[in-house]
């Protein structure tokens, strides 16, 4: 690569190797989540940002009648409760951090109103070999949930690539078909076909799915995401809290307290990297299509996939979500899964669930699994 294509900062050994110091260590700094406490209002902004509308998250008086007794956090609610699950990654200065996965344990329900405080440590650093941007790297860090009372709610493993920006807009062959795809406006009848996912959509809600009712190799109800658009990435970020969205003041402190965090706009103003959602020009610069989707977002959408189907005596007890390319904006998603095992483990009844999504265009965007526990007629 020539010189004069040269814009971004380079992954370098130095840093690297500054990084995995850090492994195993405690993170001490700082970083504000943007959400302390279970809210209502708080839990009913993540639920809508995923076009979750599940009463038992937002509905008040319909949680009075479950077996909670109030309104209850959806599980991907606490990707608003920390930073570093949420892809807030240190290290490598100005090299471009795309978040690509987590596991998620959970043990026990966060309620309305509960406060969220978090441990993190960074787990591991691991060099690939991509199509996107050649050499890359999978930051992985570990976080910790506990509410006031000490009693820890959850626990993840979630990682981030970082790449080299130049590497991806200038090598990077991951995205030449969809480049060199001839974009085109939807026709009614297909934007119709889509929608009649969303007019389907059942959420299971009081009435009880039993372990003995379910079969392995049954299908749950695929559901909808889409199409995309930038107005539902920035509905996502209004609840999860963006990493970098700040306004004037705010802004100018963040940019200014971490190097090579702001990157001049085509006025010359630095701005935050987190626009690749909401840009399509700087989207492209680092290597994509088109303004994309969220990590978290996605792995929302994974977890309200089975969320609905469980039903409120239902509990999601672990979750995993492995991204496999970018949404860009007029992508339609449709989220598919099947029982994979029933079995048994520690008294309770337990339900393994694969799933898919592919796009428009058959393209595989996300691997996803998950065990449910739900209850048991003869329990």
């Amino acid at each position: 690569m020539s010189e004069s294509t040269d814009l971004f900062p380079k992954i370098t050994e130095q840093g690297l190797e500054e990084l995995r110091r850090r492994i195993g260590q405690p993170i001490t700094e700082s970083v504000e989540p943007w959400c302390h406490e279970a809210t209502r209002d708080n839990i009913r902004h993540y639920a809508h940002g995923i076009g979750d509308d599940n009463p038992l998250w937002c509905d008040p008086d319909y949680a009075a009648t479950s077996r909670h007794g109030t309104i209850v956090a959806l599980p991907s609610f606490l990707f608003a409760c920390d930073r570093i699950v949420s892809g807030y990654v240190g290290g490598l200065s100005g090299i471009h951090a795309m978040w690509a996965g987590a596991d998620w344990t959970w043990h026990a329900p966060v309620l309305r109103n509960d406060e969220i405080r978090t441990e993190a440590r960074l787990k591991d650093l691991v060099e690939h070999q991509t199509r996107f941007a050649g050499r890359a790297f999978q930051q992985i860090y570990h976080v910790d949930f506990y509410k006031q009372d000490g009693t820890r709610v959850a626990e993840a493993d979630s990682w981030c690539f970082r790449t080299d920006r130049d590497e991806a807009r200038e090598r990077g062959t991951k995205y030449d078909e969809v480049k060199a795809r001839q974009a085109r406006p939807y026709t009614d009848d297909e934007l119709k076909n889509f929608y009649e996912l969303y007019a389907t959509e059942k959420v299971r809600g009081a009435e009880p799915r039993y372990w003995e009712d379910v079969q392995e190799g049954e299908a749950l109800p695929p559901i909808a995401k889409g199409p995309m658009t930038v107005t539902g990435f920035i509905a996502f970020a209004q609840g999860w809290g963006g990493l970098y969205i700040r306004a004037n003041k705010l802004a100018w402190k963040q940019i200014h307290a971490h190097r090579g965090l702001g990157i001049k706009n085509r006025l010359g103003i630095p701005d935050c990297p987190e626009r690749v959602h909401w840009e399509d020009e700087f989207a492209q610069m680092v290597g994509t299509p088109a303004a994309y989707d969220y990590g978290p977002e996605r792995c929302s959408w994974l977890i309200h996939h089975m969320t609905n189907w469980m039903g409120d005596d239902g509990t999601l007890r672990r979750s995993s979500c492995k991204i496999r390319r970018h949404n860009p904006v007029g992508d339609m998603l449709v989220i598919t899964g099947t029982v994979k095992r029933k079995f048994t483990e520690d008294g309770r009844h337990l339900v393994e669930i694969e799933q898919v999504a592919h796009n428009q265009h058959d393209e595989l965007s996300v691997i996803g699994s998950g065990v449910v526990e739900l209850p048991s007629r003869a329990a």
